[in-house]
C-alpha cells in the first residue's frame, strides 16, 4: 500500500497533513508551492505520481488562496497521470452559501464543488459539512466523516452527569441529536434569528436545561456570537448549572476569541481541521486531532475497504 499512495498537501494545514502521514506511516510527497510577485500561485510536484493513488489534504478556509492551491494541485496531479485523485478537505469553505436565501445570490457551495470536479478530482472526503446535502453537490463520490466520536470520548472521560446536549440553532439539530444519542442524554434547541450575517438573537429555549450540565454541539465556531449567546441563554434564562461546548471547525474570525474568553463557557473543544497555529488560543479552548479519522479513511479507500464504520456519529 505505501508504494501506491501519495499524500500531498498545500499550505493551509501542514500540521494536520503531517499527523495523517505519521498515522499511515508514509512521508508527504515533496512539492513546491510559491507565489509570483503579482500573487499568482505556482505548484510543482517534485516526485513521480504516475499511476499512483493521490490524496491531496487541503482545507478551503480563507484566504481564497487555499482553494486555488487545491485546484492547482488537483490539476497538476491529473496532468502528471495519477491513477486516482482524492481531495481530502477537512473543512469545506463556503458551505454556508448552500442555497438561494434571497434573490440574485450565488450558491457558492455548489460552485466550489463544480470547480473541484472540473479540476480533475475523482473523489472527495470531508468532515462535518454545514449541511449534509452538500454531498449531493458533487458529481463524483464523496465521503462525509464526523468528529462526534472525538467529542464523545473526551466528555465521557470527564464522568459528567445530568447532561443535556444543546443545539445553538435548528440547522444543527441532526448532528446534535446524534451526539445526544451517543451520550444517552436529553436534547434542547435554541430558537434564534439572524437579523444580518454573522449576527444572531436568541428567542426561545426549547427543552429542559434547568440544573443540567450543558454541552453545546455545533459544526463550527466563526465569530462565536451564536455560541456565546446560546451559553448565556441556557444559564441566565434556562437555569443550567454549567456550560461546555464542542464544534468541529474552529474558524475563529473577528473578535471570536475575546468573546469566548468573556463567555460563561467553561471549556470549548474544537478539532484541527483548520490550523490554529499562531492564533494564541485561550486556555479554555482545547484542540483534538482528526488525523486518525482521516488517516484511516485514506487507508481504507486506497485498499478498497468499506469506510462505513467511520460514519458512526
Amino acid at each position: 500500500m505505501p508504494d501506491q499512495i501519495k499524500l500531498l498537501t498545500g499550505t493551509a494545514n501542514l500540521p494536520l497533513a503531517e499527523r495523517i502521514a505519521n498515522y499511515i506511516g508514509i512521508p508527504l510527497t515533496q512539492r513546491e508551492i510559491k507565489h509570483f510577485s503579482d500573487g499568482e500561485i505556482f505548484v510543482k510536484i517534485d516526485e513521480n505520481v504516475r499511476g499512483t493513488d493521490v490524496f491531496i489534504i487541503q482545507p478551503t478556509n480563507p484566504p481564497a488562496e487555499n482553494i486555488m492551491e487545491l485546484l492547482i494541485m488537483v490539476e497538476a496531479c491529473r496532468r502528471a497521470s495519477a491513477s486516482r485523485i482524492t481531495a481530502v478537505i477537512p473543512y469545506y469553505g463556503y458551505a454556508r452559501q448552500d442555497r438561494k436565501s434571497q434573490p440574485r445570490v450565488a450558491i457558492t457551495a455548489k460552485l466550489l464543488a463544480n470547480l473541484i470536479t472540473a479540476a480533475g478530482a475523482d473523489r472527495v472526503v470531508t468532515m462535518d459539512l454545514h449541511v449534509s446535502q452538500i454531498q449531493g453537490f458533487f458529481d463524483i463520490p464523496s465521503d462525509h466523516l464526523y468528529a462526534s466520536n472525538l467529542f464523545y470520548n473526551h466528555f465521557r472521560m470527564r464522568g459528567m452527569t445530568d447532561i443535556v446536549v444543546v443545539t445553538p440553532d435548528v440547522g444543527s439539530i441532526k448532528i446534535a441529536r446524534a451526539f445526544a444519542n451517543s451520550l444517552q442524554c436529553g436534547l434542547a434547541i435554541i430558537d434564534k434569528r439572524r437579523p444580518e450575517p454573522n449576527k444572531s438573537e436568541v428567542l426561545n429555549i426549547i427543552g429542559d436545561v434547568k440544573d443540567k450540565t450543558i454541552i453545546i454541539r455545533d459544526d463550527m465556531v466563526d465569530t462565536a456570537g451564536t455560541l456565546c449567546d446560546a451559553a448565556r441563554a441556557v444559564l441566565e434564562n434556562g437555569g443550567a448549572r454549567e456550560v461546555f461546548a464542542c464544534a468541529t471547525h474552529g474558524v475563529f474570525s473577528g473578535e471570536s476569541l475575546q468573546r469566548i474568553i468573556n463567555s460563561p463557557i467553561k471549556e470549548l473543544i474544537v478539532t484541527d481541521t483548520i490550523d490554529s497555529t499562531g492564533k494564541n488560543l485561550p486556555d479554555k479552548i482545547k484542540v483534538l486531532t482528526t488525523a486518525e479519522i482521516f488517516g484511516e479513511a485514506i487507508r481504507r479507500i486506497s485498499n478498497k475497504e468499506s469506510i462505513s464504520i467511520l460514519f458512526d456519529r
